[in-house]
């Protein structure tokens, strides 16, 4: 299972059996940290998620910005409720290329929004599982 940690939603992504396919699945509309980590909690077990992918907000430069600092924040709570491998992707444009390929299909801006998380999140595991193909994870 992956996920697209913004500031306001946080987009759910998850793989078929195979891990060949990186499906979109959800999006949280976030409230508080323990409510966020539970629901987190809820989707990871209810898809029988053994490991979480995070996407990791880099800076275009590369480096680990604020964001950044704040997404390791994030995944430290994290590991304290989740028991499973926790994994981190860079998120580079992710969000950029899943709104314009929303776009491209002429989505409206309020179908948009409610699909752009949820389609990043699938983007970055996307990444993740071809990385593990080729050895890389």
């Amino acid at each position: 299972m992956a996920l697209d940690v913004g500031s306001k939603r946080i987009g759910v992504a998850i793989a078929d059996p195979t891990e060949t396919f990186a499906l979109p699945a959800d999006t949280i509309v976030r409230t508080n940290l323990r409510t966020d980590l539970e629901r987190i909690n809820e989707l990871a077990e209810s898809y029988k998620a053994r490991e979480l992918v995070v996407g990791d907000p880099v800076a275009l430069s590369g480096e680990r910005g604020i964001a950044a600092q704040k997404m390791d924040a994030f995944v430290e709570s994290l590991r304290k409720v989740y028991n499973g491998t926790i994994h981190r992707v860079d998120e580079r444009m992710t969000t950029a290329q899943a709104t314009k390929t929303l776009i491209a299909a002429d989505v409206s801006r309020k179908k948009r929004k409610d699909v752009v998380d949820k389609m990043a999140a699938a983007l970055i595991l996307e990444t993740f599982l071809a990385r593990r193909r080729l050895g890389g994870s």
